[in-house]
């Protein structure tokens, strides 16, 4: 078979081979082909494919982790008496003569007595004289003072009572963790937000920007960024006795892969980024084999936010339902839709070779292929030349001599 011939059989099986094949090419990733058509693969994890646009970022900011989710976030109410708080009682008369003025001090108004100051009792109980045992526990000082002087009315003249907290015990809040001065104290009767209580902490140690806060209260738990207390005012709610903020920082990251200008973990450096700026800090797209069109975001959503996504989550097993994300950079408008699309900790960025860079991996491999074995024909038909032109040559040399 001549050369030329050889070769081109050997060009058409390769091509052949490798268009069947093309899978098997190496890449960096799946190809956007593979990612929007689904998964081929039964015994795969399955995901769901989302295309990003205005409503589907509406559906996620509504999602968005808020301070009070799951705890209510009103003004506490008035601070109440718990066991162990220490209490003060002053009783008033009318005039003297009565159970706590002897007679020979004179009628003169505001005539009063201070008891000892004294324990709220394992009972939640505090004692006055002739009155006996008051509850005190969960009540308020105006709770405790309209008790003392229903019991005293009918012995005292004209009893009023004045109940104050002298020392508070039990209605306290706790900040722990990554604040300068972790502290347990007592709660403001006038009300205070959870920054306010950190504040009187200290302070986070850090800039913030990797802070986090976890507030727990009644057996609920609910963590925000610090950034998101500082830039979002109703995220910031009021801070109840009893309640523990725990202070605590953890660098949120994403991953990049594909097609991006740089691949590995990249650290937010800030409470938030939208997807624009993760593209941006992953040396944004590779110009010579990105697809712009295929830009997608790995992460994984409760049931309840990929059902309002219109994800029938009846399909998926487990707590978390594996979603894609798709942006089209193509579109002069996904570039807006990217500002507005927030990264989470932990996201995976991926973008996919453009479908030119598979077929050009495609024929070099072919390329390869076919030099590599069009050139070892090319070496003997070279020796070949090689010999006959010097089998005719020694003959003609003779003949001259």
């Amino acid at each position: 078979m001549p050369r030329s011939n050889f070769s081109r059989v050997m060009f058409l099986l390769a091509a052949a081979g490798l268009v069947g094949g093309c899978h098997y090419m190496p890449t960096n990733g799946p190809t956007s082909s593979d990612l929007l058509a689904g998964q081929q693969d039964p015994e795969s994890l399955p995901y769901a494919m989302v295309k990003i646009t205005p409503q589907v970022e509406n559906v996620l900011a509504s999602f968005a982790p808020q301070l009070a989710g799951g705890i209510q976030g009103p003004p506490p109410k008035d601070i109440r008496f718990g066991i162990g708080d220490v209490v003060s009682v002053t009783i008033f008369e009318a005039a003297a003569g009565g159970l706590f003025i002897p007679a020979e001090a004179g009628v003169r108004p505001g005539n009063y007595i201070t008891l000892p100051n004294q324990n709220v009792d394992t009972d939640g109980n505090i004692s006055v004289p002739y009155a006996g045992a008051i509850r005190a526990k969960n009540r308020t000082p105006t709770e405790v003072q309209r008790s003392i002087v229903d019991a005293l009315k009918n012995r005292a003249i004209e009893p009023q009572a004045v109940v104050a907290l002298i020392e508070q015990r039990t209605s306290l809040i706790s900040v722990l963790g990554e604040v300068n001065t972790p502290n347990r104290f007592p709660a403001n009767a006038a009300g205070e937000r959870v920054l306010d209580a950190i504040t009187r902490a200290g302070g986070p140690k850090g800039q913030g920007f990797d802070t986090w806060v976890m507030l727990e209260r009644d057996g609920k738990r609910t963590t925000v960024p610090f950034g998101q207390l500082v830039y979002e005012p109703k995220s910031n709610i009021y801070a109840h006795p009893g309640d523990t903020i725990y202070v605590y920082r953890e660098p949120q990251t994403f991953v990049a892969f594909g097609a991006s200008g740089a691949q590995g973990q990249f650290n937010f450096e800030a409470w938030r980024i939208s997807l624009a700026e993760a593209v941006a800090k992953a040396g944004g797209l590779n110009d010579a084999a990105a697809d712009p069109a295929s830009v997608f975001v790995y992460r994984g959503e409760l049931p309840e936010v990929a059902a309002r996504l219109g994800i029938d989550v009846g399909k998926y097993s487990g707590p978390i339902i594996p979603v894609v994300y798709n942006i089209n950079f193509r579109d002069p408008a996904g570039y807006f839709l990217a500002t507005r699309f927030q990264l989470r900790n932990k996201d995976v960025l991926y973008a996919s070779n453009a479908a030119s860079v598979e077929d050009a991996k495609v024929m070099q491999h072919i390329r390869l292929v076919t030099a590599t074995v069009n050139d070892p024909i090319v070496a003997a038909y070279n020796a070949t030349l090689l010999r006959n032109s010097i089998k005719f040559a020694v003959p003609a040399q003779t003949a001259l001599q």
